[in-house]
């Protein structure tokens, strides 16, 4: 299974990374205030950087 390193971009500029083995629900679960509680109260997020690895 690949892995998945991203940043996101907070609706205050404020960036988060983070890494995970399912790109889409994760990202799922930061646009539903589920992700972190850093991008919970920064939403929305917008993904700015995405490099998957074997």
């Amino acid at each position: 299974m690949n892995g998945y390193m991203y940043i996101l971009e907070c609706s205050d500029g404020s960036y988060h990374t983070g890494s995970t083995q399912n790109i889409e629900l994760r990202l799922t679960q930061h646009q539903n205030g589920q992700g972190a509680k850093y991008t919970g109260i920064k939403l929305p997020v917008k993904r700015v950087f995405l490099e998957e690895f074997a």
